[in-house]
């Protein structure tokens, strides 16, 4: 009886008006052997009583034809149920799996390596000695630029003519490029 009302917990009629006897019977007869065979697949009794009770709900739903085969009825669709439980279970670790190693590379993508803080820092270094070898003007107009000014702002800012910024910072980005090579240049032959 200890079988049968666990496979009717959360009902709130007493299981003997719920259930009709035949089934209840077959239910007692088999559910230790179905639940056996399904916790030996699956390694989990929890997960077993749970794959064990769908089998009977399905024995409880459609029957098979010929009452003298509900055993061999019964092993078929728990081994049934207890295979697909696998396949999702294998298909829900591949998927956390590939997930977890998603998240890794976004954290590795999100964190630079120390070599890689180290390359930003001489590189950042190396743009700020160059913006200072270069006019005010020139320095002034690459940093607006960059930082997403329009040219009308940019030429308001440096009090030029607009249709001249874009002369302006194209040459002024041609004295930035020459400087920065020859910064590097230097860098290369101190090591």
């Amino acid at each position: 009886m200890r079988h049968s009302s666990y496979f009717m917990k959360g009902v709130k009629r007493p299981v003997s008006q719920t259930i009709p006897e035949p089934f209840r019977r077959l239910f007692e007869q088999h559910y230790p052997s179905v639940a056996r065979k399904i916790h030996a697949l699956v390694g989990d009794r929890a997960v077993a009583e749970d794959l064990a009770q769908e089998t009977f709900v399905r024995l409880y739903r459609s029957p098979p034809d010929d009452p003298g085969s509900v055993g061999a009825w019964l092993h078929r669709v728990s081994m049934r149920i207890a295979y697909d439980y696998m396949r999702q279970r294998s298909a829900r670790q591949q998927l956390t799996e590939r997930e977890q190693e998603r998240m890794a590379a976004d954290a590795h993508a999100s964190y630079p390596s120390n070599e890689e803080i180290a390359i930003l820092n001489w590189e950042r270094d190396v743009v700020r000695r160059v913006l200072q070898k270069l006019s005010e003007r020139d320095r002034i107009a690459l940093m607006l630029r960059q930082e997403g000014y329009s040219y009308e702002e940019i030429a308001e800012r440096l009090g030029v003519n607009a249709k001249i910024v874009g002369p302006l910072l194209a040459r002024a980005a041609g004295r930035f490029r020459k400087k920065y090579g020859q910064e590097e240049e230097i860098a290369g032959d101190i090591q």
